[in-house]
């Protein structure tokens, strides 16, 4: 396709090299190379000074309010391209919605606290030992990290309050955060229980279900013998005689080793079908179902089937542990299965959510053997003082010497691993606080659970992409009870008061987790930890423990909504939009959920977009190793921030998004035309000035009257896919726009009127009445995406330096003539013709019958309705085709292409009967003499 740019330049190096001073060959301060890299930081320093993002919310005060709030990216790290996408989006859409009429404040924020921070402070030389400092040098940490990514995201355009951005770490957010966990306490909904959960012991810390990932491991599964306690009640169940020399028992299959000193029962399946099976001199009991596979596995060459009997028949026979003196009864438990191993489970309630809970329905004792670095207590007999992976060899080799191990192999299966260390974890039973799921919620008279609040608020919620809506459903309908509780130094604490003797929260807890509020708004969370229990229980103190546990991170970000938004669940005051990507349905989205459901009833926001993750031009992760990664920082020095910011618009962000140097280059070449079309646009608009030269609609020439309706159809259409958010669709809409409605049709008719018309004719007014709000158009329709390339070309069209598209709306409607249906019909009829005929001279130029189209004598065929539409043309029908001449005739719709013989005007180039050599043609001699030709369509 042509683009206006383009052929403006051409036209434009062609008439001065004849030095022809009679043509409008007009200038603009919009140059053809936007050097952006060089200019960006110029045009933000203006912003900054200029006050725009303060103006723009001047301007949109009163306006109705679309709130999109920032999830919060960690105060961790250099930027990366998966930043430059995010925050990106997020400010095409409050650009867009600004341009679309609404006030669209954008509030920046920072996840301040938790484990990672930690990690690199200690990595500096920061000691736990002295907390004090410890907390000190952390905020310290995240203050400098946060200017860092604050420079970059300022680099890339993003517009917003970044001189007072939210920080999850501000003493009143923090103390915020604090009133929210009191008000989740109130409705009924946090408990305090001893119970497993996932940890990690390169963090010491509970990890919640979003901090866990899941890879494929090996493990050493055993198969492990446990001895019966009493061999006649063994035979006696299976109905057999009873043989005091042959050993008798119980055998299970693990994945986990390290759990089985924790072990405290058997578990059998009640309907399941079990074998004493005669093996290698032992009787041993499995599934009937996998008996052979395990007597395989064991190394038997031979074994035999003595009895069977069910499941429930075997609850309650004795068994001992395999190294310790203690017993380990079978029980039946709904939980087991018969998939692999030997269909009788070890059961160990300190290490597994399933095992602890068979535990708490039959009394069984909960007792921890390790500590929170993964280490086995020293008391713990025969393993003590030993990390849980490295005591797996030595468990083996124990269970060997006495005679229990009856196999040992590696074993390939999922493991669940922390997502920062990539480090297996452990299922640990701790004391821990919790938000629970499916208890009802207290106050304001909505009993349902949270699970049912915040499954019901998932069908009231908007996605886009819409596939988002069934992932965080099914992620509600699945997940256990939120574990508040992490043992770490730098996160906002669980300002609770526990009784030493009952393990309860103290009964003015509500009171005392404001009192804990006020405290840290002062002092910030420091004045929590420096505080005792006394400074808030006085003499209760002396029953009371001080809660050394701190909250979740994600209860940090997940709370924003009520500690910096304020929002008290009305309607009016809840965020329109939460944009993250797809990595938050188990994150940031989830939590959040949560927590607005559990406060006010319902979800914190009216919709959730969804963007996948950046991968390289072959469609694989970018990784160092693979040499396919693309730093922001390289594009926007090397092409400028635009260019990035057209490539996340022009993206499909519903799926993962392609980047490669070659992608970044088409868009460079994409951004080169679009360049060209609005400075070709501002050129020739460079002499006119809508207030005292423009013309009504009703009085325009007739193409330009279509140019309107033409514009408003466009202005229409993009502020449309904006609304949707549907931002590749705009893009395609903008470049189509450029290429094919102005480049190859509008402007390439304009061009002979806009040059060659006195400046001040009817004929030349016209046109530039209609491109002008076409031109504002165009850019708006740039703004949210090319944002400063689109204020540059806003103050070359307006000649304000103080002037900005985004100080106006897409809903400006163009002011539209009345016969605007009428004539997208026509014109319709006549670029249909257009389009045969440029076929016909494409093919006359490629023969060498012609070289340009003004060259040619064009003879048009046409019946019916596209006849009378090119028919009313008249004498300006060659206008249209940009040919010499053109003649139409009826009949079947055909067009024919041939030379036009005649002399060339050295002003206008059409070959025209009047033109001698070095001599205007009669048309060039009437507009030198201030006479447009009396023109009317065309």
């Amino acid at each position: 396709f042509v683009f206006a740019g383009e052929m403006g330049d051409n036209w434009r190096f062609a008439m001065g090299k004849r030095g022809d001073s009679t043509l409008n060959l007009l200038d603009t301060p919009f140059p053809m190379r936007g050097d952006l890299a060089r200019r960006e930081p110029e045009m933000l320093r203006h912003w900054r000074d200029t006050r725009l993002y303060q103006r723009v919310r001047e301007a949109a005060g009163g306006r109705p309010r679309f709130v999109l709030h920032d999830g919060p990216p960690y105060a961790n790290g250099g930027l990366h391209i998966g930043h430059a996408v995010n925050k990106i989006l997020k400010d095409i859409i409050v650009r867009s919605k600004t341009l679309a009429g609404f006030d669209a404040p954008y509030l920046p924020g920072w996840d301040c606290h938790g484990l990672p921070i930690e990690h690199q402070v200690e990595k500096s030389g920061g000691d736990r030992k002295d907390p004090d400092a410890f907390r000190k040098k952390c905020r310290a940490f995240a203050e400098t990290q946060i200017e860092l990514q604050r420079e970059g995201f300022v680099r890339m355009g993003v517009m917003g309050e970044w001189d007072n951005p939210y920080k999850t770490m501000a003493p009143q957010t923090e103390a915020g955060i604090i009133r929210a966990l009191g008000k989740i306490f109130e409705r009924g909904l946090v408990s305090r229980r001893l119970k497993p959960v996932l940890w990690c012991a390169d963090c010491e810390s509970a990890l919640a279900e979003a901090e866990v990932e899941y890879e494929d491991r090996h493990s050493d599964a055993v198969d492990v013998f446990f001895p019966a306690e009493d061999n006649a009640a063994v035979a006696k169940v299976f109905g057999v005689d009873n043989d005091d020399n042959i050993e008798t028992g119980a055998a299970i299959w693990t994945t986990t080793a390290w759990t089985l000193p924790a072990n405290r029962a058997i578990c059998a399946h009640a309907e399941m079908e079990y074998v004493l099976l005669e093996v290698s001199k032992r009787r041993v009991i499995v599934a009937a179902q996998l008996a052979e596979e395990s007597a395989k596995r064991w190394g038997a060459q031979t074994f035999r089937e003595l009895a069977r009997a069910r499941g429930e028949q075997l609850h309650g026979l004795i068994f001992r542990h395999p190294f310790y003196q203690r017993e380990s009864p079978l029980l039946c438990g709904e939980h087991v299965t018969a998939d692999a191993g030997t269909g009788l489970v070890h059961t160990a309630p300190a290490h597994g959510e399933e095992d602890f809970n068979f535990g708490q329905l039959h009394n069984l004792k909960v007792e921890q053997p390790t500590d929170g670095r993964g280490v086995f207590f020293d008391d713990v007999e025969l393993f003590g003082g030993e990390n849980v992976w490295r005591a797996v060899p030595k468990i083996i080799a124990e269970l060997k010497q006495r005679g229990a191990l009856l196999a040992a192999e590696k074993y390939a299966h999922s493991y669940p691993v922390c997502w920062r260390h990539k480090s297996p974890v452990i299922f640990r039973a701790t004391w821990q606080w919790f938000v629970v799921m499916d208890s009802e919620r207290q106050g304001e008279g909505d009993n349902r659970t949270l699970r049912e609040i915040a499954l019901a608020a998932v069908e009231e919620t908007e996605f886009f992409p819409p596939w988002g809506k069934n992932r965080l459903r099914a992620m509600i309908a699945a997940r256990p009870d939120w574990c508040l509780s992490r043992q770490r130094f730098w996160n906002v604490p669980a300002a609770f008061f526990i009784n030493k003797k009952t393990g309860e929260p103290h009964p003015r807890t509500a009171e005392l987790i404001e009192q804990a509020a006020q405290k840290v708004e002062r002092g910030g969370i420091e004045a929590w930890y420096a505080a005792s229990a006394e400074d808030f229980l006085g003499e209760d103190a002396r029953d009371y423990d001080k809660a050394t546990d701190a909250l979740d991170v994600w209860f940090d970000s997940g709370v924003t909504h009520q500690a910096v938004l304020g929002w008290d669940g009305k309607n009016d005051k809840r965020p329109d939009m939460y944009l993250e990507g797809s990595d938050q349905h188990r994150g940031w989205f989830h939590s959040s959920l949560l927590t607005g459901a559990a406060i006010c009833g319902r979800a914190p926001y009216r919709q959730i977009l969804t963007h996948g993750f950046v991968v390289g031009g072959d469609g694989r992760k970018m990784s160092k190793s693979l040499g396919n990664v693309v730093s922001p920082q390289k594009v926007i020095k090397d092409y400028g921030a635009d260019i990035l910011r057209l490539w996340v618009a022009s993206s499909d962000y519903g799926g993962e998004i392609a980047a490669s140097e070659e992608i970044i280059t088409r868009v460079v070449e994409v951004y080169r035309r679009l360049r060209n079309s609005a400075r070709f646009l501002l050129a020739n608009l460079s002499d006119f000035n809508p207030q005292t030269d423009a013309i009504a609609p009703a009085e325009m020439l007739e193409i330009d009257r279509y140019a309107l309706a033409m514009a408003e159809d466009f202005r229409a259409q993009t502020a449309a896919e904006y609304a949707r958010y549907d931002f590749h669709s705009a893009m395609k809409t903008l470049q189509h726009f450029c290429s094919l409605r102005l480049g190859s049709f509008y402007l390439d008719i304009l061009k002979d009127r806009l040059y060659t018309c006195p400046a001040q004719s009817r004929a030349r007014r016209s046109a530039q009445s209609a491109l002008y709000p076409l031109t504002c158009a165009l850019i708006k329709a740039m703004a949210p995406a090319l944002c400063f390339t689109a204020d540059e070309a806003w103050r070359a069209l307006t000649g304000d330096e103080n002037e900005s598209p985004m100080l106006h709306t897409f809903n400006e409607a163009l002011a539209l003539p009345p016969d605007a249906d009428a004539l997208r019909e026509k014109w319709r009829l006549i670029l249909q013709a257009r389009e045969r005929a440029s076929r016909e001279l494409e093919k006359a130029r490629e023969a060498g019958v012609i070289r340009s189209s003004l060259e040619a004598s064009l003879i048009i065929g046409a019946d019916g309705e596209e006849y009378d539409a090119l028919h009313s043309l008249g004498e300006e029908l060659r206008y249209v085709f940009i040919v010499s001449e053109a003649r139409l005739e009826k009949g079947e719709a055909s067009a024919q292409v041939s030379a036009r013989k005649a002399g060339k005007c050295p002003r206008c180039w059409h070959r025209e009967e009047s033109a001698r050599e070095n001599e205007p043609c009669a048309r060039c001699k009437l507009a030198l003499s201030g006479d447009d030709g009396g023109r009317s369509f065309v």
